[in-house]
Parts: C-alpha cells; sequence; structure tokens
C-alpha cells in the first residue's frame, strides 16, 4: 500500500480502516481577552470557545473514538506554556490519553511565536498528534500542507507582536499612575486597605497599623528583629499573610508555608517602608518581558516615589531614627531582647572598625574588633570600661546640652540688636577656592574637545575623559550650593528655634543615658588608644554654624 504523505501525522486510513481520534479540547481565556471583552464582544469566551469546539465534535463525531473533559485555562497569558490545564494536556499527550489537538484559533494556543512553532511544527509532529485550528481552517491530518502555510507562521508573529504592543500599552498605563501617585497593586501594605471608593488610594486599617506603631516603638527601645518577632509571634498576632485571609482576601502567602508566622525579614521590610510615611513607593519589583514573567529587583534610584499621598502611620522623625539605627550593627547576644546600650555607636579611632563588647568577672568593657578578631598586630586593644564610657559620654552630652542652652540665649540677646551682615571669612574662602577649582575643571573639559579634533585623543579618550570632568563639575556645584545656603542663613540670621539648638535643650535635665537619648543626639563615639574618646554628634555641622553666627554678630561688641 502507497504512503500518504503525512509529514509524521498518523497514517491516512484506508478504505478497510478508519483512525478513530482521542481528542482533547483546549481552550483559554485571558484577562486582557476578559477586558476587551466589556467593550467589544464576548467570542472568546470559555463558553463560546466550547460551543464552537463541541459543534464541530459533533459535526465529526464519527472521527473520534473519545473525548477528554476540556481543558480549560481561564485567565491565563499565552506568552508562555506555564498554565496549569496546558501543562495537563501535555501530559496526557505524553500518556497516549490524546492525541488529537482542537483549538479555536492559534492564539489560544500560544501567543508566543517560538512556542506556537515548536508546538505545530516539532512536538505534535513527533508525537503524531493530529491538530486541529477552527479559524484559519488547520488539520495536520486531514491537509497536512496546512500548517506549512504562510498563514500559520504570520498568524503567530501577528499573535507575538500583539501581547507585545498590549504588554507596553498596559505598563505605559501602569507607569502613569506610579508618576501620579495612585496605588496600583493587588493587595495594599499591611497596615493600611484599599479605599472602598476608590481602588487607587489607600486609607489606614485601624488594627493592623497598631501593630505597625508597636514595631516601630519596640525597635527604637531597642528591642531586636528577632525578639519583635517573638514577642508577635507569642502574643498570637497575625503576620500579614494570615491577617490579610482573616480579613476575607485571597491572598496567596508566598512562601507557602501552611501557618505562616511573624519573621525577621518581615519585620525589617515594615521598618523600611516609605509607605508608612505617607509615601508611595511603587515599582521595585518588574516582570523581566512580556514573554518571560519572572520577577526581577529594580534598583531604588528607578523607583516611582510620590510623597504624601496617603495619612501616614508614622511620624517622619520617627522613621529617619529607625533608618539610622538599620545602617548600624544591632546584634544582640543570645537570649537577649534588647539592644545593648552602646550597639551600633562604638568604632575604634585608629582604624574604624567596631567595638566588641566582652565580660570579665562581672566587668564590661569593650575591645577593638580587629585587634580581637583578626590580627593583634593590625590594631591596638583600645580598651575601656562601661561604666566609665558611659560617665564620659553623659558628661559630653550634658556640656553640649549646657552650650545650646548658653547658644540660645545668646541669639535671644543677639536677636534684639541690629542685624550684622559681617561675612564669614571661612566661608567667603571656601566658595572662592571651589568656583576657581570648578573654572579650572571646566578649561580642561573644553580643551580636550579640541585635543580630540586635532587627533592627539581618541573619541573613547575623550568620552571617558569628558564624563569624569562632568562628575567633577556636578560635585562641585552641590559643595558650592550649600556653601551659599549656609553664607545666605548667616546673612539672614540664625534665631534660638534652631533645630540643632532644640533637639538639645529638651534633654536639659538629663542624668542618665540612654539609647533613645544616643539615637537623638550621637552619629558615633571613637574610643581612643588612651582611653579617651571623642563623641561626634548629628548637627556637629549645624552648631558651628550657629558658634560663627554668634561670633560674628559679637565682633563689633568685643572690639
Amino acid at each position: 500500500m502507497a504512503r500518504t504523505k503525512n509529514r509524521g501525522f498518523e497514517e491516512k486510513a484506508t478504505t478497510s480502516q478508519i483512525v478513530r481520534w482521542k481528542l482533547g479540547e483546549y481552550i483559554r481565556l485571558s484577562k486582557e481577552d476578559i477586558n476587551r471583552g466589556k467593550d467589544k464582544d464576548d467570542s472568546n469566551s470559555v463558553t463560546n470557545q466550547k460551543a464552537l469546539l463541541d459543534d464541530y465534535y459533533q459535526q465529526h463525531i464519527d472521527e473520534f473514538e473519545s473525548v477528554e473533559p476540556p481543558y480549560v485555562d481561564d485567565g491565563y497569558t499565552g506568552t508562555d506554556t506555564n498554565r496549569d490545564s496546558f501543562q495537563k494536556l501535555l501530559s496526557d499527550i505524553y500518556a497516549k490519553k490524546v492525541n488529537c489537538v482542537i483549538v479555536k484559533d492559534l492564539s489560544r494556543l500560544s501567543r508566543n511565536y517560538t512556542d506556537a512553532g515548536s508546538l505545530i511544527e516539532n512536538l505534535f509532529v513527533q508525537m503524531n498528534v493530529r491538530f486541529i485550528s477552527l479559524a484559519e481552517g488547520i488539520d495536520s491530518y486531514l491537509n497536512p500542507d496546512s500548517i506549512s502555510n504562510l498563514i500559520v507562521p504570520i498568524t503567530n508573529v501577528i499573535n507575538d507582536n500583539f501581547c507585545y504592543q498590549t504588554s507596553k500599552k498596559i505598563r505605559q498605563v501602569f507607569d502613569m499612575k506610579r508618576r501620579n501617585g495612585e496605588f496600583i497593586g493587588g493587595f495594599a501594605a499591611y497596615g493600611y486597605m484599599k479605599n472602598p471608593k476608590d481602588k487607587n488610594a489607600l486609607i489606614v486599617d485601624d488594627e493592623a497599623a497598631e501593630v505597625v506603631k508597636n514595631i516601630y516603638e519596640w525597635f527604637l527601645d531597642g528591642m531586636s528583629k528577632n525578639a519583635i518577632v517573638r514577642n508577635l509571634n507569642e502574643r498570637g498576632i497575625l503576620c500579614p499573610s494570615e491577617y490579610k485571609k482573616s480579613k476575607g482576601l485571597n491572598y496567596q502567602n508566598p512562601s507557602g508555608s501552611e501557618r505562616p508566622l511573624w519573621g525577621a525579614k518581615t519585620i525589617s521590610d515594615i521598618l523600611k517602608n516609605r509607605l508608612y510615611i505617607g509615601d508611595m513607593v511603587q515599582g521595585r519589583q518588574r516582570v523581566k518581558s512580556y514573554k518571560i514573567h519572572t520577577q526581577e529587583q529594580v534598583p531604588e534610584n528607578e523607583w516611582y516615589i510620590v510623597e504624601n499621598t496617603h495619612e501616614p502611620i508614622i511620624e517622619r522623625p520617627i522613621f529617619e531614627k529607625v533608618q539610622e539605627l538599620l545602617k548600624r550593627d544591632t546584634r544582640t547576644a543570645p537570649q537577649k531582647k534588647k539592644l545593648y546600650l552602646f550597639s551600633g555607636f562604638l568604632r575604634c579611632a585608629d582604624c574604624g572598625k567596631a567595638m566588641s563588647r566582652s565580660q570579665v568577672k562581672g566587668t564590661v568593657y569593650y575591645f577593638c574588633r580587629t585587634y580581637k578578631d583578626q590580627s593583634k598586630t593590625a590594631c591596638t586593644k583600645h580598651s575601656i570600661k562601661h561604666n566609665r564610657l558611659e560617665a564620659a559620654v553623659l558628661y559630653a552630652i550634658q556640656q553640649q546640652v549646657y552650650l545650646a542652652v548658653h547658644y540660645a540665649n545668646t541669639l535671644e540677646y543677639i536677636s534684639t540688636a541690629p542685624l550684622q551682615k559681617s561675612q564669614s571669612i571661612r566661608i567667603e574662602a571656601l566658595i572662592e577656592a571651589k568656583e576657581k577649582e570648578r573654572s579650572k575643571i571646566m578649561r580642561y573639559k573644553q580643551s580636550i574637545y579640541q585635543d580630540w579634533k586635532d587627533g592627539e585623543i581618541t573619541h573613547s579618550d575623550y568620552r571617558h575623559m569628558s564624563e569624569d570632568y562632568e562628575r567633577q563639575i556636578a560635585a562641585l556645584g552641590e559643595v558650592l550650593k550649600n556653601l551659599h545656603a549656609e553664607r545666605e542663613e548667616l546673612q539672614n540670621g540664625i534665631t534660638a528655634e534652631s533645630p540643632c539648638l532644640v533637639v538639645f535643650k529638651k534633654f536639659k535635665t538629663i542624668d542618665k543615658l540612654t539609647r533613645e537619648v544616643l539615637i537623638e543626639l550621637v552619629d558615633h563615639i571613637k574610643v581612643h588608644e588612651n582611653g579617651n574618646i571623642s563623641v561626634k554628634f548629628k548637627v556637629a555641622d549645624q552648631l558651628r554654624r550657629v558658634m560663627e553666627y554668634i561670633e560674628i554678630n559679637t565682633q563689633s561688641e568685643a572690639v
């Protein structure tokens, strides 16, 4: 018997043999199809697709020995094959349960040009699977040449391009909403809920917001992240994913845990999230492409951040204190719930590394970590007792508080006298020096252009040198901007209510050192080899300007 051309598909029946197929109806409806159906028609609906496929089956029922229940993927994109029912169909093909696949049109099978071609021209051929697409009139058994028809690759390219254009338009709309500070997520962050009157706006969820406030308060009080985790879990407070489910939201926990609990990462994310100070932060992740749906992290400088879009749960000064603390080394000893008083504040004055805490016979000491952990030749011991350190830091703060009160009183006196417009010699000298430096670099930048034109340097060298000069010019521009602002501040006057003075004056009665005081006032503390310390205050630069302003405006009286 002569073999009929079939490109690898099952041979056609002779007059004495009829081939009967095991049919699998595949139906797919994407979210984009659903959205378009609202404005146009619902020809792609699951119901209509099934009706078309069933009609074909009824008209050609003699060709099929069995029909499997329809394989339906409702709400799945066609740009990849990671679809539940589609994977079940492939599994049944490999298991020989199905050897004929029918779809309404090629886009139902796949909108990915590469995937569609691979399925039709390779897999189905190798597995002797008959493929039918009603819209394009494709039947790989009755008309083997139909799969080689130019309409197939053209249609697949069009379907692929349609997905690209749709993805591009959706991304543009989402980016516009992000720029406008509109919330576009599926679920609001813990502590908030979607506004029932506006799905792109957030309102405070009072119950969860109280937990968020507690987390910030505990952390500022010295409690470690792990201690906060234990505290929440021991109290039986639901973690964010379980809390969402308890409110009736169809939220799936990414970890897949059956009974998720609070964890250190969740606490860390809450402590770092600017959403809690009223700023909308979006675009921290994105899919690689419209074909590859895996998420990738986005650099922070590319996030969409819009300030003051909703009611804050945490005050900005509190949030800023927390961010400062998160940058420090704030580990706790085993079985300890709270951080030690100086955790994250101590540095070796010589090598700059953090200091280690050690307890010997009930007495607490601090040592240079380089000396203790790495090499005794790399640095020296820099040892200091805790009690001595605590007393010294307290005294330094008390002295700074005394000076702040004195400065405030002096400024009140100055405010009653005519304002002196005397210039700061230091600032004027700095401005002059930086402007000369910027002018010199700008001349260098202009000269290398001529060098490139004259062929003395390559275009690559010119480009790299030019970029380097641009960076230097920009950096100097920022320095000059700050210096001019400082000069203007001195000329316009500084009041007794300057923030750098107020922050110290509220500790006028301080008689005990706490972490709250350290967090508020101190940037870091350096321990010297001889046991002396130097305290760097957070507002040191502002205090220097206050002193300079007082000096300028009392010079004439002193003379």
